[in-house]
């Protein structure tokens, strides 16, 4: 993991915090934290069959493993809420979101902003920012908080800290409520400049916290359970998730399994290369070496190899939503190029040596 990752602290000896956190696994007594869990769960369960709990899903892999947690394992009685987009669906990811409501019997509500609302939001936080999905990952934080204040369900669980689990903080917590109303008053700061980019009072309200409700309890489910996106793999399998396989080898992945519902969803990621000299090869890498999976050499031979590569059907889905030609999307990118690390070889933007060799030489 490289230090051009927004947020990410190193010891002394160069470990990122996220490896830090990781090894604190070994000491965390993980049946205590169970009963933690438990106890939380005997504490919001209805036995009356009413909605207890809200799970914001996806329908991935993830999404299968906290239904199987909090449904079967905890006998929870969850609505499912996604947050879902206007780009076009993968086979597996339809046959996923299915699943869910098939094989653990959990009725869904699907919240899709107006398409029109989405790409103008999406097309205006790429142009400025860089970040395509930056209206939309607020909604997926604070659209299920929402709708548990509008429905009176007083819990909802969310998956891992991304914060923790990936190296921008040490602090090890599960009371996620904070970070959403934070998302929620983050929203509410940058209101003006939404609105002077096109976007209505009306259209910010619209997935903005009830500030006249209380907050439900929002945790982390990653605190009682030691996160593993192959241990939770392996589980979904089990209640009938399909991956990539058989359907589509992406360019700049290494894995069949991970964000693999809307094909666009992959441009997305892929901003942060030209940003911070890495993208999504280096998070999955990272992790699976974190976890044993692969070796330090294994994981940064297929960062060099993937890491650049933009996946040409997930662009082809992007710029048709958005209306853009490939030269308007490529010219947009052209700005967002770091020119400390990255230098022009025949025209085109490639990692300087010297950024390239450090990379090499270093790692966690």
């Amino acid at each position: 993991m490289p230090n051009t990752r927004p947020g990410s602290n190193f010891n002394d000896e160069g470990v990122c915090q996220a490896c830090l956190n990781y090894e604190k696994r070994k000491t965390i007594d993980w049946e205590k934290r169970e009963k933690a869990l438990e106890e939380l769960c005997s504490k919001y369960r209805r036995d009356d069959g009413h909605y207890d709990c809200i799970i914001p899903v996806s329908g991935g892999k993830d999404s299968h493993f906290l239904v199987y947690t909090m449904k079967v394992k905890m006998d929870m009685h969850p609505l499912l809420i996604t947050v879902g987009d206007p780009f076009t669906k993968t086979k597996a990811g339809l046959s996923n979101f299915r699943n869910l409501e098939d094989s653990f019997g959990c009725n869904h509500i699907l919240f899709n902003l107006s398409i029109d609302l989405f790409r103008r939001a999406t097309k205006i936080a790429f142009e400025e920012t860089g970040e395509a999905l930056k209206f939309v990952e607020y909604a997926i934080y604070t659209i299920p908080t929402l709708l548990a204040q509008k429905f009176d369900i007083p819990f909802v669980i969310f998956g891992e800290n991304s914060a923790y689990e990936y190296g921008s903080t040490d602090e090890d917590f599960y009371l996620a409520t904070p970070i959403v109303k934070s998302m929620s008053d983050k929203l509410e700061k940058d209101r003006q400049w939404w609105i002077a980019k096109g976007l209505t009072s009306e259209e910010v309200n619209s997935i903005q916290l009830d500030k006249n409700k209380p907050l439900p309890e929002v945790i982390y489910m990653s605190y009682f359970k030691p996160w593993s996106s192959v241990t939770n793999l392996g589980i979904a399998k089990r209640y009938g998730f399909k991956d990539l396989t058989h359907e589509w080898k992406r360019e700049g992945c290494i894995e069949d399994f991970e964000q693999i519902d809307s094909v666009a969803y992959m441009v997305h990621l892929w901003l942060k290369y030209p940003k911070f000299g890495f993208q999504r090869t280096s998070d999955i890498a990272s992790r699976r070496v974190r976890e044993g999976n692969i070796s330090l050499s294994e994981a940064k031979n297929l960062i060099k190899e993937n890491d650049p590569d933009l996946d040409q059907l997930a662009l082809g889905d992007f710029i048709n939503l958005l209306g853009y030609t490939p030269i308007q999307f490529w010219d947009i990118v052209e700005k967002m190029w770091n020119r400390e690390l990255f230098e022009k070889v025949n025209g085109l933007w490639q990692l300087k040596k010297e950024y390239e060799e450090l990379r090499d030489r270093t790692g966690c």
